[in-house]
């Protein structure tokens, strides 16, 4: 090929740059290949082109979701050891038009060896790779610590510990291979060897890859005791602290499904070490246990006797359901080869949905449907077709497909709706501990009625949320109204229940109320912070637990906590404690005291205190009053990322607009080149990115373009009421 100097070959939409459909660049465009014969010899050499090891698959009929642009090669026949997929024999460049349900896919193993060398063990020592034939050492800077978890698991070397660089070990002076892509090939071979990990026999079970810093140790490969990291360091969680949600997050991202159980006694506790205070408040949905909540702040301690424990379900053969509200809802996905894949059916009914709830523990199934074409799935294909008598006990137990010819008609992605996909939340602005009580059932969000509503009810709300106690039952819509079905009414509790819906109420569905009667709950440990007698970013600090508002006292309290309150409140990056106590005194509780923040914590809910106690300080010259400092700020609003949108700058403890009188070019120029979004595309006016709120701080703003900040640039002040918000100025930046 005249264009050969410039061709290049990837694979998409795959789970890493090792497995996807094959995708070439030609003449400047990326197209695709179409399968006519596509064979293991054609597939081995994209993934030797790509340095992708040898090839485990050859996919055909759009496996990796159809692409787009020309179809560059047809009927690609190869040897297997030609160095480049357009090398070996086929049709000519662009020679037919193939539709895209015919591209083709692959799936490479990545790098065929890894070893460790050097060390005491062949579990530490230099990381060595094997391509081909070469073995070759890898640059210590190419290899974070969830490659090197990655590599642990895979050599069946339990937990990674540390990464050593330079000379620690033996230094052969071999070949350094410096290969960027590394981590993700790592990650994406994790994912090919995941039943193998899975069925290992390794005595502690570390988080995947997209999950840092969660395991379970001294039980089996999804049981144990709880252990989560902190920096280096790995420590137990108060068994006080854990509950069920967090638990079931946690088996999720281990890839040992949910959790059956967290009352396990001393089964698997024994020996010391580290007990960490973090408090997790999942909802259940999360993918992994740092994206739910996290509470320290206040936690009593307890001792290494005390940790928490879970016994998993362990993996369901290898079936899930994602993409829903819980774990017994959602799309319909199977384990092959260590890939999670579509099923695909135009038949698919109750029967077959009841399989798939009875196999993954979850009742009963409530729904069969089709997704939505804009939810649909654009990766590998399991199955095609499932045709189930009902009373079978697992998915691959009924009558199914696996041929990549497609029958027609069938083209949808399926999903089940199970009776175990009930769920409970709570919706305010923080959805923790406090807010109108929702219920998820029969695939949607609905609320409760109010009549009858009381202490009782939302006790039974606290305690299934891990919330603690409840302080107030609301009615009339306290936490504004809701939407969608009113689920419950008349519900009566004894207190006693430990699922909302095991309270006699009407029948699901059945009420005679409306939006304006949801009911709400406050539970004790619901948290909020403020700074009173002064503005919202200086005064006295007080905190809201256990239903009252408090001060804090200031015993061995730093500035850094000072800088982490006006972080948390967002009132800038700086803040001292203010010495001369100008915000007056409180009446209400002294709930903290010695707390202590690090450089890591952006919310004051993370770091360490002494546990809550209404009457911390001995007096109350000991109240901590805070001024935060921070110099004023820059932010774009209402554009679809960063680097357009409305300008607003942080003034006096708000933040407020820009003007659009003078407004030019010069003026987002500087804009953007402070928020790091290169140069200014256009400096728009007339609120074109919709009109703000609060103060208007500056107008007629005179840039050159060349300041380094907006504050270096001349400027009015807006005292008068020259403009209002429907002038407000904005930016599109390049970046």
């Amino acid at each position: 090929s005249v264009y050969e100097g410039a061709d290049e070959l990837r694979l998409s939409n795959g789970t890493g740059p090792c497995s996807g459909r094959v995708e070439v660049k030609h003449e400047e465009q990326w197209g695709t290949v179409c399968d006519g014969d596509w064979t293991m010899a054609d597939a081995e050499v994209v993934c030797k082109q790509l340095q992708c090891g040898s090839a485990v698959r050859a996919l055909s009929r759009a496996s990796f979701g159809e692409g787009s642009g020309p179809t560059w090669l047809y009927r690609v026949h190869c040897r297997g050891d030609e160095s480049a997929l357009w090398n070996c024999s086929h049709a000519g460049w662009n020679s037919f038009t193939c539709p895209h349900y015919f591209d083709t896919g692959v799936i490479c193993s990545g790098f065929s060896e890894l070893c460790l060398a050097g060390g005491d063990n062949a579990c530490s020592g230099h990381l060595k790779v094997k391509q081909e034939e070469t073995w070759a050492m890898v640059c210590f800077s190419h290899i974070d610590f969830k490659a090197a978890s990655v590599v642990c698991n895979e050599l069946e070397c339990g937990q990674a510990v540390d990464i050593l660089g330079g000379s620690h070990f033996e230094d052969r002076h071999e070949l350094i291979w410096h290969f960027q892509d590394l981590r993700l090939h790592l990650y994406h071979k994790a994912t090919l060897c995941e039943m193998l990990l899975v069925s290992g026999n390794t005595k502690n079970r570390a988080a995947p890859q997209g999950c840092p810093g969660g395991r379970l140790v001294n039980g089996t490969t999804c049981s144990g005791r709880v252990e989560i990291r902190h920096g280096d360091t790995w420590g137990r969680l108060c068994r006080s602290h854990w509950n069920l949600q967090a638990a079931s997050v946690l088996c999720h991202q281990l890839n040992c499904g949910y959790a059956k159980s967290i009352q396990t006694g001393d089964r698997f506790v024994d020996g010391n070490g580290p007990v960490w205070r973090d408090a997790f408040r999942c909802e259940g949905t999360e993918s992994c246990l740092w994206n739910c909540a996290q509470v320290t702040l206040g936690n009593p301690t307890c001792s290494a006797r005390e940790a928490a424990t879970v016994i998993c379900s362990g993996l369901a053969e290898s079936l899930r359901l994602s993409g829903g509200e819980s774990r017994c809802d959602g799309r319909v996905e199977i384990s092959l080869h260590g890939m999670w894949s579509r099923v695909l059916d135009d038949d698919w009914d109750i029967k077959d949905a009841d399989v798939v709830c009875r196999q993954l523990q979850c009742g009963t199934a409530k729904k069969a449907y089709y997704l939505p074409r804009s939810e649909r799935g654009m990766g590998l294909v399991a199955l095609r077709s499932v045709q189930c008598a009902g009373n079978e006990t697992q998915l691959m137990l009924c009558n199914t497909s696996h041929s990549h010819t497609l029958p027609t008609g069938v083209a949808e992605d399926v999903g089940v709706i199970c009776s175990g996909s009930r769920q409970i939340r709570l919706v305010n602005e923080t959805k923790h501990c406090a807010g109108r009580v929702e219920l998820y059932h029969d695939g949607s969000w609905g609320t409760i009625c109010d009549d009858n509503w009381d202490l009782s009810d939302a006790n039974v709300v606290c305690k299934q949320l891990g919330c603690g106690h409840a302080i107030k039952a609301f009615v009339s819509a306290h936490y504004g109204e809701g939407s969608g079905q009113i689920w419950l009414d008349d519900v009566n509790c004894t207190g006693a229940e430990s699922d909302l819906w095991a309270c006699p109420s009407s029948a699901w569905g059945q009420h005679n109320c409306q939006h304006k009667e949801d009911a709400g709950v406050l539970c004790s440990e619901f948290l909020a912070l403020r700074l009173v007698n002064g503005n919202d970013c200086a005064g006295r600090l007080e905190v809201f637990y256990n239903g009252t508002w408090g001060s804090v006292c200031s015993n061995s309290m730093s500035q850094l906590t000072a800088v982490t309150v006006c972080k948390h409140l967002n009132c800038g990056d700086g803040g001292e404690i203010a010495a001369d106590f100008k915000y007056g005194r409180g009446s209400g509780p002294t709930w903290l005291d010695h707390i202590e923040c690090t450089e890591q914590h952006s919310s004051l809910w993370h770091c360490q205190s002494d546990p809550w106690d209404p009457q911390s300080c001995d007096n109350r010259a000991e109240e901590t009053h805070i001024s935060c400092t921070d110099r004023e700020k820059l932010r774009v609003i209402g554009g679809e990322d960063g680097c357009s949108g409305r300008v607003e700058i942080w003034h006096q403890g708000s933040w407020g607009t820009v003007c659009d009188d003078a407004w030019d070019v010069a003026d987002a120029n500087v804009v953007c080149r402070q928020l790091g979004c290169g140069s200014a595309v256009s400096a728009l006016s007339e609120a074109a990115f919709g009109q703000g709120t609060g103060p208007i701080w500056l107008e007629k703003v005179h840039c050159k373009g060349t300041e380094l900040s907006l504050w270096d640039c001349p400027a009015k002040p807006l005292l008068g009421k020259n403009c209002d918000h429907k002038e407000d100025a904005a930016v599109n930046c390049s970046g």
